[in-house]
């Protein structure tokens, strides 16, 4: 994710979700994922590197307070998978992928922090494929803001955000940023369209 403080052409300009917001919807995230898979048996968690690594992360720690079981969790980075690496920097910065257990048959539950485009999901499943064969992918996101270009739905969402192409959904997370909240940014002058996601 972008950094958009006010100093490098973003001003944030709402807060469409506080700690407490986050936590909620976590929760009510948590307890879907039990209902649609009857329980956690075969589930396991992929958090979308970044902030997808630390909400799935928690996911996996309220999914086994309501079910006093471990939920197998690892990380996915889709970096080398994206259909713009050409247009990223000259060295895009690849992070780990940690599978916590074979994934063939699973029910996997990818988990990223915000759905814009699909193009980020689209690279996650094509990830997967190189991965393993799961029986089932799912896709848990906090913040769903439309513009979708490509097919893709999520199967669990925190909040829809409607948003302009000129905005961007910036998700803050304690272990990366420092707190926990979920803001709209705009582009000063207004052009421009927002990060992909």
């Amino acid at each position: 994710m972008v950094n958009r403080e006010s100093g490098q052409g973003w001003s944030c300009k709402a807060t469409v979700m506080s700690e407490g917001d986050m936590e909620r919807a976590l929760r009510r995230i948590a307890v879907e994922v039990v209902e649609r898979n009857r329980g956690l048996d075969g589930v396991v968690l992929l958090g979308i590197q970044r902030r997808g690594v630390h909400l799935a992360a928690r996911l996996a720690e309220m999914l086994g307070a309501v079910e006093g079981t471990e939920v197998p969790t690892g990380e996915l980075d889709i970096t080398l998978y994206r259909d713009d690496i050409s247009t990223l920097a000259d060295q895009p910065v690849v992070r780990s992928t940690t599978l916590p257990c074979d994934i063939t048959g699973r029910r996997v539950v990818l988990v990223d922090d915000v759905l814009y485009t699909g193009r980020t999901v689209r690279a996650a499943l094509d990830a997967i494929t190189d991965l393993g064969r799961p029986e089932r992918v799912q896709l848990a996101v906090l913040v769903d803001r439309g513009h979708r270009e490509l097919p893709i739905a999520a199967d669990y969402v925190g909040r829809a955000v409607p948003t302009s192409r000129q905005e961007s959904v910036e998700v803050r997370v304690r272990e990366l940023d420092g707190e926990d909240s979920v803001v709209i940014c705009e582009r000063k002058g207004g052009t421009g369209g927002g990060v992909e996601a």
